[in-house]
């Protein structure tokens, strides 16, 4: 029998809480596991339901998203965090992803991408919706002039994550300076860099660095 995926909700608004719950129960692998209207309760009603995966609501009254987090990271909970907020805001994200966030979605995307979020943090990698995944790396290439802008173009072969690293790795940056500026963790930025290979069919940088170069993603 096929593992489902358990999910705990919280966020102090008993409607969207039900239109996830509504949204995640029609996916046969996903159970959703407990609902926290209380983010005081949250880490207890976490171990308590055993969850694999916490949807945790950002800004909550008493007790913020981040306070909860830092319950989590101080007490070694395994539980996978996907923060959901109505703010893209750089600054929390980045303080998010430190404290062991996997994920990061608007609200307004919420409905469209947590399904796929929840299966690729279950799946070990991290995610964040369009508009936050465009903003962080637009932070970055604001003060970057040897990147093309705009860089969010179709590739009919690559994806936008891809073309993000690659990208990087053409400047020459490390796969540590990588996984700080896009915020996602080393071994992430690896196994992007593996699929690119594989997929342009590519053995070594210099190859990246020429594809970069052949379709406008930096400049000579």
């Amino acid at each position: 029998m096929t593992h489902k995926i358990r999910i705990h909700l919280a966020d102090d608004h008993q409607v969207l809480i039900d239109g996830l719950t509504n949204l995640l129960q029609t996916v046969n692998n996903f159970e959703v596991v407990g609902k926290s209207l209380d983010e005081t309760t949250v880490y207890n009603d976490v171990h308590q339901n055993n969850a694999d995966i916490l949807v945790l609501d950002i800004s909550m009254p008493k007790k913020d998203g981040i306070e909860v987090l830092k319950e989590f990271s101080q007490n070694e909970f395994s539980c996978k965090v996907i923060i959901l907020s109505s703010y893209d805001d750089l600054k929390i994200i980045k303080e998010v992803m430190k404290l062991g966030a996997k994920g990061y979605l608007t609200k307004k995307c919420a409905g469209e991408n947590i399904i796929e979020a929840i299966e690729a943090v279950y799946q070990g990698q991290e995610y964040f919706c369009d508009a936050v995944r465009e903003k962080i790396f637009n932070s970055f290439m604001h003060n970057n002039p040897k990147l093309n802008k705009p860089l969010y173009v179709e590739n009919p072969i690559l994806s936008a994550r891809e073309i993000e690293i690659i990208t990087l790795i053409s400047l020459e940056y490390s796969g540590k300076e990588i996984s700080e500026q896009l915020f996602i963790s080393m071994n992430t930025v690896e196994t992007h860099r593996k699929n690119i290979m594989k997929k342009l069919q590519i053995k070594n940088i210099i190859g990246l660095v020429k594809y970069a170069l052949k379709n406008n993603l930096i400049n000579p």
